[in-house]
């Protein structure tokens, strides 16, 4: 078996991304350099992203944004390379936080975080802290975790190369190997959107591993089989998928069928990436504070800026065009390990219980109060009590 000559090996090692002034330069001025489309005035974001908050987006990322200073902070953080996979193999970058092991407190159970699109290991960087000392932060000592925050092939600092296909339930198989290189041979998983589908194959086919599984959804359903079986709250449940996908499931249609076709704009033009981007942080979270006062400014840039310099935003979405060929008797599959799930309200899809019973081995479902999508980011310490509480049983399993 050959590896590629990249210095990215089958031992982990520390990974310190570093982005040359020149690669800086040259994007400051294409944000300068935008070439802005007539929009109305006073749409807002009801026709897609806010014309004028994408201007002071733009502006500020070009003469106000301290991405080196920025990109310090990042590299602060335990983040390292590995190469999975069969034959040459995948390079994955990840964050491995250890927990903080209180005197006489069982040692922290090892938790693997899931992202989903459009982001990567960023959706997480605010539980960081929360998750693995919450005794600092008035919380037990004895529900620390050690963090695996990977970002998926495709995403954030790890590549996929173009000629490689990846969809979910590959990615799965390389996290339980990363998990098995890090020496965790039983441990916990999160996650919400792609992550999510992450989560649930890890669960089916390494259920001698996971001890138990936490989604803050339950993915797009996918039934096959003949609606009269379903509960009335499932059928109603399947309209709303329906209808949600076609008033504002274009991007993803777009994604499953022409990904270098939006690929091609987005890679080219930093302005095109942003409302293509900050258009679904806006769509998909609960917003009652106020956009600013849930993204700031320099969060949605850091995320933004990564994508960027990573060239990573064709391949993320191309995991769309993957997840699509995946035959449906992998979808019908019921995940038997204990599964938790946290419905944020302004998240996309609401699953009644007798679809989660359906799915899944669910032994608790909470609403929480506030929180969408990225509820990670969004609602960070409730997000953290909400694990912290569902994983407590499953410690000992472990």
């Amino acid at each position: 078996m050959s590896t590629p000559d990249t210095g990215v090996g089958r031992l982990p090692e520390p990974h310190r991304p570093s982005t040359s002034d020149e690669a800086w330069e040259d994007l400051r001025r294409r944000l300068r350099a935008t070439r802005w489309p007539p929009a109305p005035t006073g749409v807002g974001w009801s026709l897609g992203a806010d014309p004028a908050y994408l201007r002071e987006l733009v502006d500020h990322w070009a003469d106000g944004f301290d991405w080196p200073a920025h990109e310090a902070g990042l590299n602060a953080l335990p983040r390292y390379r590995v190469r999975l996979g069969a034959g040459d193999g995948l390079e994955v970058s990840y964050l491995h936080v250890p927990g903080v092991r209180a005197p006489g407190a069982p040692p922290p159970l090892p938790l693997l975080l899931a992202h989903g699109w459009p982001d990567s290991s960023w959706r997480f960087s605010k539980v960081l802290d929360l998750l693995t000392d919450p005794g600092a932060h008035g919380g037990d000592p004895a529900d620390a975790f050690d963090l695996v925050v990977p970002d998926m092939p495709g995403h954030g600092h790890s590549p996929l190369p173009p000629e490689v296909e990846l969809d979910t339930p590959a990615v799965a198989v390389l996290w339980a190997e990363l998990m098995e290189v890090l020496g965790h041979r039983a441990y916990a998983v999160a996650g919400g959107d792609l992550g999510s589908a992450v989560c649930r194959y890890l669960a089916l086919d390494r259920p001698e591993r996971v001890v138990a599984v936490h989604r803050t959804d339950a993915g797009v359903p996918v039934f096959v089989g003949d609606r009269a079986d379903l509960a009335p709250a499932e059928r109603d449940f399947l309209d709303q998928a329906a209808a949600w996908g076609a008033s504002e499931g274009a991007y993803a249609a777009m994604h499953r069928t022409k990904p270098l076709t939006a690929g091609a704009a987005l890679t080219d033009s930093p302005a095109g990436l942003a409302a293509w981007v900050v258009e679904k942080l806006h769509a998909w979270s609960d917003l009652a504070d106020g956009f600013d006062e849930v993204f700031s400014a320099d969060e949605v840039l850091t995320l933004l800026t990564t994508t960027w310099f990573t060239g990573s935003i064709t391949s993320s979405i191309r995991m769309y065009h993957a997840n699509a060929a995946i035959p449906p008797a992998l979808h019908a599959r019921r995940v038997e390990v204990p599964s938790g799930f946290a419905l944020y309200p302004a998240d996309l899809l609401h699953p009644p219980r007798e679809w989660l019973d359906r799915v899944a081995n669910t032994v608790r479902v909470t609403h929480p109060a506030r929180g969408g999508h990225f509820a990670p980011f969004e609602r960070p310490e409730e997000y953290a009590h909400e694990l912290q509480t569902f994983f407590r049983p499953y410690r000992q399993v472990s």
